[in-house]
């Protein structure tokens, strides 16, 4: 944090010296696209035109996310005043998904050596919420997607018959192949060299000066940080453990509070999530459907049977609950198969309580009283006598003959009277 400020610091006071040609703000995005993302970027872009920076280098590897939050991006860079210079990098990074549309919408795109861009497919670019499915609405979601991508192709002066291609058919390109295709406009290996290529080229009608410019990076601030790390698949699927535990240990447990207090926290994020993330109805369904299983387990004696089918409803809605055949939503299996086993055990643990619960003997009551041992007062026989039980004196029989001080056990009660015998 105190080095983020030092760079911070340096870049203001060379933006206040009026020294341009060392002033480039930079900044990292890594990992899926989504509304954190988006907000990230409009502020950095913000920040670098205040700060009349030469251009905002946008340093990208992801492998996709939201469509509606990738417009949001483009939009962005569209009506920026600040050139904006987007740099798949380092070496291994991908553009993958969004990630193309990212690329192509920027003022210069540059790619550094062993990279990849492609698989634009609309398929993989999440709507935010539900998944509506269909056939009718995937083919107006790949019309919509190719006329977009094609528009920004256009409009920056790129391969729009591969950008199209993308999109209809997922291609997929190494940086190299990229730059021979005219998709981006250099190769560089790492800030320097793409600092020193970028020199001297004009955008927007301005001339960039950037060749041994200082590069500043943006910081996310921390409520991006924490939007970044919530809206992940396997955060929601956390906070759905959580959310399902905290509720049915508060209700097989009244006034707890602390459980019920966190069930609901949880609860409320997942609703928040669910409303960004693309989810798969089935799959969704499936988990409410668990959800209903483990709450009625805690109240009908089922013996474990609906314990055991909210177990394989949530196994299966977990399974299919984000597209796992797009990295950037895919939920792994190291989350699914210990998520499940985990619930399996907790719900477990909720019966085996509830059964052991009604094995135990009666704890309060006449019923109570029976085997319980007391002190012999007066002389007991079939006729009478007393007995000390339990802080009280009672009337007792017994059709043997028991002296004081002897201690019995009760075998009976007729109606205020014991009935007892010598203990054995």
């Amino acid at each position: 944090m105190v080095w983020l400020r030092m760079q911070m610091a340096v870049f203001l006071l060379l933006a206040a010296m009026g020294l341009r040609a060392e002033g480039v703000a930079t900044i990292h995005i890594k990992g899926p696209i989504g509304p954190a993302t988006a907000s990230f970027i409009a502020r950095a872009i913000g920040v670098a035109t205040q700060q009349k920076a030469e251009c905002l280098v946008v340093q990208l590897d992801t492998p996709g996310g939201l469509l509606d939050s990738t417009k949001e991006i483009v939009d962005a860079f569209y009506a920026s005043s600040v050139p904006v210079v987007v740099y798949v990098a380092p070496s291994g990074a991908n553009a993958g998904s969004a990630g193309v549309f990212i690329t192509l919408a920027a003022d210069v795109a540059a790619m550094a050596p062993n990279t990849s861009i492609g698989a634009a497919h609309p398929v993989s670019l999440g709507t935010g919420g539900a998944d509506q499915g269909g056939d009718v609405m995937k083919q107006k979601l790949e019309n919509f997607a190719s006329s977009y991508i094609e528009a920004i192709a256009q409009k920056r002066g790129r391969n729009v018959d591969w950008a199209r291609s993308a999109v209809r058919e997922s291609a997929s390109i190494t940086g190299e192949k990229a730059l021979e295709l005219k998709v981006i406009d250099l190769i560089a290996a790492d800030m320097t060299e793409l600092l020193g290529k970028i020199d001297g080229r004009a955008v927007r009608g301005r001339t960039l000066k950037t060749a041994g410019a200082t590069a500043v990076e943006i910081p996310m601030v921390a409520s991006e940080r924490v939007f970044q790390m919530l809206w992940r698949p396997e955060v929601m699927f956390v906070l759905m453990l959580i959310a399902i535990y905290g509720i049915i240990a508060e209700l097989n447990n009244p006034g707890a509070i602390l459980p019920g207090v966190v069930g609901v926290i949880a609860l409320l994020l997942v609703l928040y999530l669910s409303a960004i993330l693309p989810l798969n109805v089935a799959g969704l369904a499936l988990i409410l459907l668990a959800v209903g299983l483990f709450v009625l387990e805690v109240f009908v004696p089922s013996h474990g049977i609906l314990g055991v089918g909210g177990v394989v409803a949530f196994f299966l809605g977990a399974l299919m609950l984000f597209d796992r055949g797009d990295p950037a939503f895919r939920l792994s299996l190291a989350y699914i198969i210990p998520g499940t086993l985990l619930t399996a055990g907790f719900i477990l643990w909720i019966v085996g309580a509830g059964l052991r619960a009604q094995r135990l003997s009666v704890k309060i009551g006449r019923e109570a009283m029976l085997g319980q041992f007391a002190t012999v007062e007066a002389r007991i026989d079939s006729r009478g006598g007393k007995v000390f039980f339990d802080g009280e004196y009672w009337n007792a029989v017994s059709p043997s003959v028991i002296e004081p001080g002897q201690t019995v056990q009760i075998i009976g009660l007729d109606g205020l009277t014991l009935k007892v015998q010598p203990k054995s």
